[in-house]
């Protein structure tokens, strides 16, 4: 009852809701007696664990794995950089505050990991899901979780040994790449085709408890390699966010991420203990302003040094200012180990809530800074830090050679945990499995399953040897250049070959107990025959291509239904500039004026470039057309224009489908070259809305984009990006020859 109460109080008040979640928990909890409070806290905490679960489940639906790969080396360095920072000030600040060295190793752990579930509320509380930094913003997130799962190793380890371990983070880090990659593999192999096949016996219904059935599935599978819940959860939901089926499963568990997340958020506003922070009052303070200054400075300091602007850095580095579920996890972990004093705990869950409370602030206070940030530096350090960004965007060609190596390290990785998983599954299950049921079934069911793992194998050893799937183009063009070493090309063939023979000399001698030399020996002539096999080729083609299409299913029924978003998106995807829609409420104060009425472009910087209303499509509208309740408008701007406009219109994102007007709008772009009647006109001049039924969307210029208005002018060398209709651009490109 409180916490619905308090949530419509908090929604009344514009404020975030995950706010009123831990205020109602508080209020519900067993420290404050202002309310009825909840006796079995035991129930609460187990709900709570589950509404991490689906928040995660939730989060991987929208961020897939091609996405984080999209995003790798800023996640991967912004991590980094955090982690690293905060484990060394957590160190610190705890030896300043006089705990033992123990307490301030897991004080660093804790304050290194910013929180998942908070930070995916906050975005959805404040509409910024769609914006550019969240996208880094969540993969650092994940990141940052695959390290946690590391960091629990070491410190377990240096709780019981009293030192560090690199055999056990070794092996830590080869168990966590192996399984993901195993688990992305199959799971992209066999979901989508079984989504397809069962697609006439889904309804909402059904879909919802398949959906769920797989979150849970990988769940408990996670928890028994030794993973967390949570990343389970949330690699089911990158697997699912291949599929075609990703946007409906995402609508239709919403209310099911709602309920459970909110009680996740309750129960950690039930473990505030007011009286633990007034008797640690100056512990929680101090702790609370490392945590904020300092994982927002070096957040921010990560992002940027991979490149990315400063207005994006600010925005990932403030929205990473908090510390969450692994740290109570952490917490729990050196409580069990009993190397944790009793005050810490509690110091965390309060820097913990009060660091929540502050997050959405935070995220809103990120983009007015970074403008007075960037306003108080000096020239030279402004100039240095934009060619710091756009030399990242620059389009840096690889070498042939690095190409070839990028190609066939990625490849052998995965044909390694491939073959490595046959390997296993085949030693260490199916052969204890089969020999149980015989007394004494002889050498020949080592024959058989030896023979057996060795064809499931076949097509993958001749898939890593074979030149076909490794490059053979790059390949070629290496080996005939006169000036070129073949010694390195050379050596990536014995590499690929000898990483086949291990393979097939391990499965060998596990069955049969044979020395080293003989097992390689009949490995080379295994391998050799399996060349000979062109079958191969036809079972491995079948394989590849069946994982391709599935991987790929979901961005190729995109760019059908979608074809103008989709290329625009494309063109511009290492730019600040975006196409999408919006919705227009009954209730706004627009509904009844014309474009040229409204402040859209003025006020805003944005252009709208279609309006969808009911059945009818209206793109490139004329100034004199109205907006009426429930239109949909299709607008172009930045980041911060979308948001600006999105709050001031109250609309909501929900993208149409244009697959029925594909054929009547489009992208394009030309160069104003010195031939063009456009060069040095303005906007206004050009007439190319009135004349051509388009709109100019960007301008670049020098390989940045321009600010413009109808007083822009059109300089030589410009790329002119225009969306229109498809006959009359046609025109308008033939015209003098101006593309």
């Amino acid at each position: 009852m409180s916490a619905s109460i308090i949530t419509l109080l908090f929604k009344w008040l514009k404020q975030p809701l995950v706010l009123g979640y831990i205020v109602a928990g508080l209020l519900a909890g067993p420290y404050v007696r202002i309310f009825p409070t909840v006796g079995d806290m035991e129930n609460i905490n187990t709900w709570a664990e589950i509404g991490v679960v689906f928040l995660l489940f939730a989060l991987g639906l929208e961020f897939s794995f091609k996405k984080l790969m999209n995003v790798g080396s800023a996640a991967f360095i912004t991590a980094t950089t955090e982690v690293i920072s905060m484990l060394l000030i957590g160190f610190m600040v705890g030896h300043l505050l006089g705990w033992s060295t123990m307490n301030s190793v897991f004080l660093g752990g804790m304050l290194s990991m910013s929180s998942t579930t908070i930070i995916i509320k906050a975005f959805d509380d404040l509409g910024l899901r769609s914006q550019r930094f969240t996208g880094i913003v969540f993969g650092t997130l994940v990141v940052e979780d695959l390290i946690a799962i590391l960091m629990m190793v070491i410190l377990s380890t240096m709780a019981v040994s009293k030192e560090f371990v690199g055999e056990e983070l070794l092996m830590s880090v080869l168990k966590v790449a192996f399984f993901l990659i195993l688990w992305f593999l199959v799971g992209i192999f066999i979901l989508p085709f079984f989504l397809k096949k069962a697609k006439r016996l889904m309804n909402n219904e059904t879909l919802l408890i398949v959906s769920l059935g797989l979150c849970l599935a990988m769940v408990v599978l996670a928890t028994r390699t030794g993973f967390s819940a949570a990343l389970g959860a949330f690699i089911m939901g990158s697997i699912l966010a291949e599929t075609v089926e990703a946007e409906h499963i995402e609508h239709i568990i919403q209310p099911v991420k709602d309920l459970f997340g909110a009680i996740f958020f309750v129960s950690v506003g039930m473990l505030v203990n007011p009286s633990v922070l007034l008797q640690y009052a100056w512990p929680v303070v101090i702790i609370t302003l490392v945590t904020l200054v300092g994982k927002s400075i070096f957040s921010s300091l990560g992002v940027l040094l991979s490149g990315e602007p400063l207005k994006v850095s600010v925005k990932s580095g403030f929205s990473l200012a908090q510390i969450g579920e692994f740290a109570f996890i952490i917490a729990g972990l050196g409580a069990s180990l009993k190397v944790l004093d009793p005050f810490v705990p509690p110091i965390i869950v309060a820097v913990s809530v009060i660091t929540t409370f502050t997050t959405p602030y935070f995220i809103r206070l990120a983009n007015p800074f970074s403008e007075w940030l960037y306003k108080v530096l000096s020239p030279r350090t402004r100039e240095f830090l934009d060619r710091y960004a756009s030399g990242k965007k620059t389009v840096n060609h690889d070498s042939d050679w690095k190409r070839l190596l990028k190609t066939i390290v990625g490849r052998v990785i995965i044909y390694s945990v491939l073959l490595t998983a046959i390997w296993l599954l085949s030693v260490q299950t199916v052969y204890p499995t089969i020999n149980g049921m015989f007394d004494s079934p002889g050498r020949w069911l080592s024959v058989v399953m030896c023979l057996l793992t060795l064809l499931l194998m076949t097509p993958f050893l001749w898939a890593l040897v074979s030149d076909k799937y490794n490059s053979p183009d790059v390949f070629l063009k290496l080996w005939n250049d006169d000036n070129y070493n073949h010694g390195r090309l050379v050596a990536l063939i014995l590499f690929r070959v000898s990483v086949a023979v291990f393979f097939i000399a391990g499965v060998v001698i596990s069955y049969f107990s044979l020395n080293y030399g003989i097992g390689i020996v009949i490995a080379v002539a295994v391998l050799g025959l399996i060349l000979l096999l062109r079958e191969n080729l036809t079972q491995y083609s079948h394989l590849e291509n069946h994982f391709l299409t599935n991987l790929n299913g979901r961005e190729e029924a995109a760019r059908n239904r979608y074809p103008l978003k989709s290329r625009f998106n494309s063109e511009f995807s290492d730019k600040d500039i975006e196409l999408t829609s919006v919705w227009v409420s009954p209730y706004s104060s627009y509904i009844g004026k014309s474009l040229e009425e409204l402040p859209f472009r003025r006020e805003f910087g944005v252009n709208v470039v279609g309006i969808v209303r009911g059945e009818r499509r209206i793109y490139i509208p004329q100034s004199d057309e109205c907006i009426y309740p429930q239109d949909k408008l299709i607008v172009v701007g930045t980041d911060g224009q979308l948001q600006k406009f999105r709050s001031e219109l109250d609309i909501r994102q929900d993208f149409p489908d244009e697959k029925n007007v594909r054929q009547e709008v489009t992208l394009h772009s030309f160069t104003v070259d010195e031939e063009s009647p456009l060069l040095n006109k303005s906007i206004a001049q050009s007439r190319l809305g009135k004349q051509y039924d388009s709109l100019i969307v960007a301008i670049e210029r020098e390989d940045e984009l321009i600010s413009m208005n109808q007083s822009t002018v059109f300089r030589l060398g410009d790329l002119v990006w225009i969306v229109g209709d498809r006959e009359k651009i046609r025109q308008l490109l033939m015209r003098k020859k101006h593309v």
